[in-house]
């Protein structure tokens, strides 16, 4: 596998520029064997998931206070004021039709790429009484949970496959150079006070750090990558995130250098949630982008 990190910028000291909280973020633990999870209620005595997972007590930073915002192709991430026309985010129709063609030009916008294909989303929201944080399979009302278990949504592989599922034309996907794919993740309720998303900056980040992992679907399988400890790690988050504000942060890059090509990214319970605060309820929207 490439470096992840070739011809970035280094990433800053730690503890030298943004004030951080302390969390608990949800790591795999070393494993010789291939992790799994089920994305639809597994066999009679298969568990939710397989692997041992960490919680260790991680700085986490503020960026909105960080000396100069992070930015898609250094950190794999940045934050950015996005109204929506979209009223109702559980209206399936009104998605596609509305906030699709929305993302399409953000994530061109953003990227400076080309073309841009969206082929998924996903709403989720915080599970009731807050139970610990795990894989956010548990659906509720047709919805899954927060995803709690650090990983970034496409390996190697899946992206470069992800390229064939998109462009089902030979002839037009031969013509494509480098490709990206894009998540826009925002709350679609009120801010975000229980379960931010906490995102690591991906110059921090080495291939030794990635394990491929299989997530089952009712009709396919999935590949993504879950995320080992490592004292390099940097992790920040965007506090209060609202409704009208959109986080977009890579997932894949076809570029093996010179930007960020992979973003681990995991819910987590930040530790001064007033009791009050409104379950998180949040879309993530993937979207495949073309430069050239």
């Amino acid at each position: 596998m490439q470096s992840l990190v070739a011809c970035l910028p280094p990433a800053p000291a730690a503890g030298s520029e943004t004030p951080a909280i302390r969390a608990g973020l949800s790591y795999l633990c070393p494993t010789d064997a291939r992790p799994c999870a089920y994305a639809y209620p597994p066999p009679p005595g298969t568990p939710w998931e397989s692997g041992e997972y960490e919680s260790p007590a991680v700085p986490i930073a503020d960026a909105r206070r960080a000396p100069m915002p992070p930015t898609l192709d250094q950190e794999g991430f940045e934050l950015h004021a996005a109204p929506t026309s979209v009223r109702d985010f559980l209206d399936d129709e009104m998605v596609r039709r509305r906030y699709y063609p929305e993302a399409v030009d953000l994530a061109l916008a953003v990227t400076g790429a080309r073309r841009g294909y969206v082929f998924d989303h996903l709403v989720r929201r915080r599970e009731a009484q807050r139970p610990g944080l795990s894989f956010g399979r548990g659906l509720q009302d047709g919805r899954p949970g927060a995803n709690g278990r650090i990983h970034n949504d496409y390996t190697e592989a899946s992206g470069r496959r992800r390229l064939e599922l998109v462009i089902a034309d030979a002839r037009e996907r031969a013509g494509v150079g480098r490709f990206a794919i894009i998540n826009l993740w925002r709350s679609i309720k009120a801010p975000v006070l229980d379960t931010p998303l906490a995102l690591c900056d991906a110059r921090s980040i080495d291939a030794r750090d990635l394990v491929v992992a299989e997530v089952r679907y009712p009709r396919r399988s999935g590949e993504i990558y879950l995320v080992t400890r490592s004292p390099r790690h940097r992790w920040c988050y965007f506090p209060a995130m609202d409704r009208h504000e959109a986080l977009v942060f890579k997932q894949y890059d076809s570029q093996v250098s010179g930007v960020a090509r992979f973003t681990p990214h995991a819910a987590f319970d930040y530790p001064d949630t007033p009791p009050d605060a409104p379950l998180r309820e949040s879309i993530e929207l993937r979207c495949l982008v073309v430069y050239e």
